[in-house]
């Protein structure tokens, strides 16, 4: 059986005796693959620098949803944060306890609980956002600003297109 291959290094996806043809596709040219190894690097860097200062990953990214909109609902900080919300609860449960938060109920509607900082959670933004802007720098060396600013780009219209196209089945 011929291995051969399409003009951009995969093989057809035939079938052969049942068995379907292997196709060839190194993950080094997957743009998934790499934001996936990208982001890991990235969450191990910030990890190290911020749970020294006593702020765990999850309650990260709650804290820069909120240091940008503070007072957000439950469910809105869920959906911006990306978090179902028992995950959320979770986190705002470990934050309040951490005083980084308080909750207050909703004067207009009674089944929505609003999240705001407290002084503390405010005053780690001075603190946490350097690190993450350290992080940003020691992965950008190297990397021009017309690059950083093309990547930028291009990272934002693939998650537009990925998001438009949620639940299409493309097959």
């Amino acid at each position: 059986m011929s291995q051969t291959k399409r003009a951009n290094g995969a093989a057809p996806n035939s079938r052969h005796g049942g068995q379907a043809e292997a196709v060839h596709y190194p993950a080094a040219e997957s743009t998934g693959f790499l934001v996936r190894a990208a982001n890991r690097a990235f969450q191990r860097a910030l990890e190290e620098r911020i749970t020294l200062r006593g702020v765990t990953p999850g309650q990260w990214y709650f804290l820069r949803v909120l240091w940008e909109q503070d007072g957000l609902n439950q469910r809105e900080l869920s959906g911006l944060v990306g978090m179902t919300e028992p995950t959320t609860v979770v986190a705002l449960n470990s934050m309040e306890k951490a005083k980084l938060i308080r909750r207050q109920r909703s004067t207009l509607d009674k089944r929505k609980v609003h999240i705001f900082l407290t002084q503390k959670g405010k005053r780690l933004r001075g603190v946490m956002l350097p690190l993450a802007r350290e992080v940003n720098e020691i992965a950008r060396q190297g990397v021009s600003a017309e690059d950083t600013a093309a990547m930028r780009r291009a990272l934002t219209q693939m998650i537009d297109n990925l998001e438009a196209g949620k639940g299409r089945d493309r097959t």
